[in-house]
């Protein structure tokens, strides 16, 4: 996917990935690699024109989402910093420093800079991009929508805007909709972009696996990783399936590959998830153990292991204080859908579950079908004394047959003894 200046620097926040700095499979440089070479090729060309450090900051947060070092993001401000001495009012330098905020998860100030620049020029399509990805972050879905849709209309079937219309279809529970915009943005992808149309297969992929679908989610991240060998998002993705599958020992090996690739404490959670699944319970200790050391590091920060943080202290090591404390922070600055449920959860576990089904009941509001989300609002139900509800989620999350349902199933079991 080779998009023009301002449709890479609006796609960079959505991507993040591999690890180290080495070529891909074909042994050549990865697409951003090669874009980092061309741009300071630029620079030592023509060192006193901005363009050259706009396409290089552009290459590193490519490179960032490549590598899911945010290391590239400091680089990629030195970059904009450069450009702004040499054009102090440059609009493109200025949409790059959303994308540089997008990628290091601080939305708020994203979502300001990029409302700035929307008055500054209103009809800039790329800015409703950016304005899209934070709102879709915050969790402020309608503004998310209404910005994907100036996207379309002012620039009909543009990529960037036909990947934010697909996430956003998929939090508003059109699934196969959402399926079928991913797949005419991979059509539309270069050959030579690997790693977004590796990074889109695994979303498609994704999308099947949530629809409980385990062989054409098989199918479509094996493609991916043929299109970038190794490529950690995929490899995450296919752990997931292998636990569906009950082929533990697969996920423990792809997580465990996944996390070599990228040692971020979110892909260290899912290590610890898959090792207790497949009945490693000293290795999984050892994991959640260093999961919690590293995720409360940067617990306080904005790109964060929150989410997962709250879920080991819910649901693995039983300090449901703790996991309210950490829910309360981030429930504080963001509202999507993910976040509440983590906060409904925080809440179901300390008892307080009319406070848990309000959140839990907002999240589903959106449209999200999502078998995990369903589980956690039929427990919370079924706590807060509502059968009928209760029995309604679980049924919703079993028959995905995704993430989640084998406990939805074992809770409506027990809760509906013999049949």
């Amino acid at each position: 996917m080779k998009y023009a200046l301002a449709l890479i620097l609006v796609a960079a926040a959505t991507f993040s990935f591999a690890q180290n700095d080495s070529p891909n499979s074909n042994g050549d440089l990865s697409p951003a690699q090669r874009s980092v070479t061309e741009a300071q090729r630029l620079i030592a060309e023509k060192p006193g024109e901005y363009n050259g450090y706009n396409a290089l900051a552009i290459a590193l947060i490519r490179r960032a989402r490549e590598t899911s070092d945010p290391g590239y993001y400091a680089q990629a401000e030195d970059a904009v910093e450069q450009s702004l001495k040499l054009s102090p009012n440059n609009f493109d330098t200025k949409q790059i420093q959303v994308s540089i905020l997008l990628g290091k998860h601080e939305f708020p100030s994203a979502l300001e800079a990029a409302q700035t620049l929307n008055k500054q020029v209103p009809d800039a399509v790329m800015v409703y991009g950016l304005l899209t990805d934070a709102n879709m972050a915050l969790g402020n879905y309608q503004d998310a929508e209404t910005s994907a849709q100036w996207m379309l209309n002012l620039r009909p079937g543009n990529l960037p805007a036909l990947i934010r219309a697909a996430q956003l279809r998929e939090l508003f529970g059109d699934v196969d909709g959402s399926y079928e915009l991913f797949e005419m943005a991979f059509q539309s992808t270069a050959s030579t972009e690997t790693e977004e149309r590796a990074w889109l297969l695994t979303q498609m992929g994704r999308l099947r696996l949530v629809s409980g679908n385990t062989g054409a989610a098989e199918k479509l991240l094996q493609q991916a990783l043929a299109e970038f060998l190794n490529y950690p998002e995929a490899m995450g993705t296919l752990a997931k399936v292998r636990l569906l599958q009950q082929r533990y020992e697969e996920a423990v090996a792809l997580s465990q590959q996944c996390y070599k690739s990228v040692p971020s404490p979110q892909n260290l959670y899912e290590l610890a998830e898959a090792l207790r699944l497949a009945g490693r319970k000293d290795e999984a200790k050892k994991a959640y153990a260093d999961f919690e050391t590293r995720s409360l590091v940067e617990s306080s920060a904005k790109n964060n292991a929150n989410r997962e943080l709250i879920f080991y202290y819910a649901d693995y090591a039983h300090q449901p204080d703790k996991a309210l404390a950490v829910a309360k922070q981030e429930y504080s600055w963001r509202h999507d859908l993910y976040t509440l449920d983590a906060y409904a959860w925080a809440l179901h576990v300390n008892g307080q579950d009319a406070e848990a089904r309000k959140q839990i009941e907002a999240a589903l509001a959106v449209g999200i079908r999502d078998a995990q989300l369903f589980r956690h609002a039929g427990e919370i139900a079924l706590q807060a004394g509502d059968r009928e509800a209760a029995e309604r989620y679980l049924k919703e999350s079993a028959e995905l047959n995704a993430m989640g349902s084998e406990q939805a199933r074992i809770t409506l079991a027990n809760l509906t003894p013999g049949r």
